[in-house]
């Protein structure tokens, strides 16, 4: 069983095309299918699930549906907020979120959510593997030369204290990963699944992690 699970939430907006239904639609379901996550992964004794909700370089789209998105993913997390089950913590460029109050309700959400007893939901607002790393090496550029190790930079990603992914999930049948958090998934376990992410549902959760199963992670050994 994998302690650290990553999916890549992709195929929103295919999903609400062919169904001729508006692309808040397909957020509002897709936030809903992240608490389903979490309880999945928590039955199945998985401490530790990172989700991908937005690229940073989707801030580069119009406008409106930048809004649509951001306000789906917070809606959907005070929703799981209120429950009191699992603390979520955020990550990525949130300061760059259309308004300053979305940043700050995702932050509320952090400071809300700290003590929840549940796996640990990290979610990737903003997010750039490339610029997670950048950041990190900035910070670690602060230590002498000789103390600069794998350790104290992965000690300065957004992700530092989580272990490295072992099993990374992609829904909608893209076979890439985009930049997502290249340093964590260097040794993950990669599943491409065609279902769009408002469809993944219980039994694509429990194949994902049958095919994690079966694979023979060797590590270079």
């Amino acid at each position: 069983m994998p302690g650290h699970l990553a999916v890549i939430l992709d195929g929103n907006r295919r999903w609400a095309e062919g169904r001729g239904r508006p692309l808040a639609d397909a957020y509002e379901a897709g936030a809903e299918r992240v608490r389903d996550l979490l309880t999945w992964s928590e039955e199945a004794g998985i401490r530790f699930v990172t989700v991908w909700a937005l690229s940073r370089d989707n801030l580069c789209r119009p406008p409106r549906l930048v809004e649509e998105i951001v306000q789906a993913i917070i809606k959907g997390l005070w929703r799981m907020a209120a429950e009191d089950r699992w603390p979520i913590k955020v990550t990525g460029s949130v300061e760059l979120l259309p308004h300053t109050e979305q940043a700050d309700a995702l932050r509320l959400v952090e400071r809300r959510t700290a003590d929840a007893p549940g796996s640990i939901l990290t979610v990737a607002v903003a997010y750039d593997g490339r610029r997670d790393i950048v950041t990190a090496a900035a910070r670690a550029s602060r230590h002498p030369a000789a103390e600069i190790t794998e350790d104290l930079l992965a000690s300065y990603l957004s992700t530092a204290g989580h272990p490295d992914i072992d099993l990374l999930i992609r829904t909608s049948g893209e076979m890439r990963l985009s930049g997502f958090m290249p340093w964590q998934s260097a040794h993950a376990e990669l599943y491409f699944t065609p279902v769009c992410w408002p469809d993944f549902d219980r039994t694509q959760f429990d194949r994902a992690l049958a095919a994690y199963a079966e694979r023979d992670r060797r590590r270079g050994l």
